[in-house]
């Protein structure tokens, strides 16, 4: 099929779907309920096992130093990579992807029997291609590289950006679909800085969205549409979503702040409904210090939290423990740090039981003083049996190991 009758085709069907969801009302369970579908949906025979471990994450600029990529690769302790890459990084021209660094990654991966997390970012990162005719507004990038910048974001609902994403997204599973290295895709698109359902919401953001005509309906029902894209093109994978929230903004465009939490809810619903036992959620921002706006992230895990054993779950480290010790939980001390981030990781829940995968970035997988770290963690909580009491981490007293 040519390329510009699938973005008819999906502009059709993403503009069809969107007048459901702005009619129709949408379930907010209560918060840490997992949703209808998660067990009403049989297991696909040819999905691939169950993502699990501890997991390397890795971004374009760290793809530019083949050794280091490798070694990271190489690591026994480490189960799996998740690449976290800009879709404007591999499709910079219309119908002129690059695919080598994500054949570089596969071969790599499959050579070191290494399972793949692919997490792309279209919002901020959308192609100026794919710009063209799309509702845009300008925002400044709420967290991440270039904080505070000024960067051009679709409008998560525009029927014309759906399709050219999900034309994108078409296109990358028809190249990596079949991979047995492949075993989750993170479901993106109605997003802005990363793959979290997180959109810019300051004071002065939100005067602009409702200048643009966000509604919660809107971006409850563009999400109905990627992740019905997602579980059609990647039946044999699990699809991540990451976790967010809405806007405080409600259906008749009036500030409301309870709109954050109803709209995640819904969200999170749509997936679980959708995807059945191929969803699995994440959470990506796991400190055991202290963060801007609260001591550790303890009381944020509990969402994801509520949701283990019953979907697959997953948690992704805020940010290097080696270079970020202080918000990592223990300033001056990087081992440290990452293995009380880690044990907030693997924090079990009433039954015991603890997230199927952590990820953890590539500069503290590489770092030789976390090496005992990592491999206790992994030996502890995901290759060994399990220690009384639901006790899976190496104790936060670790002492680093001397070069």
């Amino acid at each position: 099929m040519k390329r510009h009758q699938l973005k008819f085709e999906l502009a059709i069907a993403a503009a069809l779907l969107l007048v459901v969801a702005t009619s129709a009302p949408s379930f907010a369970g209560p918060v840490g309920t997992p949703g209808p579908g998660v067990s009403a949906q049989p297991v696909a025979p040819n999905l691939v096992a169950v993502p699990s471990g501890l997991v390397v994450v890795m971004d374009t600029h760290d793809l530019r130093d083949t050794t280091s990529w490798n070694k990271a690769l190489k690591n026994h302790s480490i189960s799996g990579v998740a690449l976290q890459i800009h879709w404007s990084d591999i499709e910079p021209y219309t119908d002129v992807p690059d695919w080598s660094k994500l054949d570089a990654l596969f071969a790599a991966a499959q050579k070191s029997k290494k399972w793949v997390h692919l997490l792309i970012f279209p919002g901020f990162f959308t192609p100026l291609w794919a710009e063209q005719g799309v509702q845009t507004d300008r925002f400044p990038l709420q967290y991440g590289p270039g904080k505070g910048e000024l960067g051009t974001l679709p409008m998560p609902w525009d029927s014309v950006y759906l399709a050219n994403w999900l034309a994108f997204v078409k296109e990358l599973s028809d190249r990596y679909g079949t991979s047995s290295a492949l075993r989750l895709v993170a479901a993106s698109g109605p997003t802005s800085v990363s793959a979290e359902f997180t959109l810019p919401n300051s004071p002065a953001d939100l005067k602009q969205w409702q200048a643009d005509g966000y509604t919660p309906a809107k971006y409850i029902g563009a999400w109905r549409t990627v992740l019905t894209a997602f579980a059609n093109d990647f039946p044999a994978q699990y699809i991540s979503v990451s976790q967010g929230e809405g806007l405080g903004i409600n259906d008749h465009g009036k500030l409301a702040l309870g709109e954050q939490a109803r709209t995640r809810q819904a969200i999170v619903e749509q997936a679980s409904t959708t995807l059945g036992h191929r969803f699995a959620l994440q959470s990506s921002n796991v400190h055991a210090g202290p963060g801007p706006h609260s001591p550790n992230s303890k009381h944020d895990d509990q969402f994801v939290l509520g949701y283990v054993g019953r979907v697959v779950t997953g948690f992704q480290l805020r940010t290097n423990a080696l270079n970020n010790s202080e918000v990592m939980g223990a300033k001056g001390d990087p081992p440290l740090a990452l293995s009380r981030s880690i044990a907030l990781a693997t924090e079990p829940n009433g039954a015991g039981q603890i997230v199927n995968y952590v990820e953890i970035y590539e500069p503290d997988v590489l770092a030789p003083e976390m090496q005992t770290v990592l491999r206790s963690a992994a030996l502890l909580c995901f290759l060994g049996p399990r220690t009384p009491h639901g006790l899976c981490v190496p104790p936060a007293t670790v002492p680093p190991v001397r070069h």
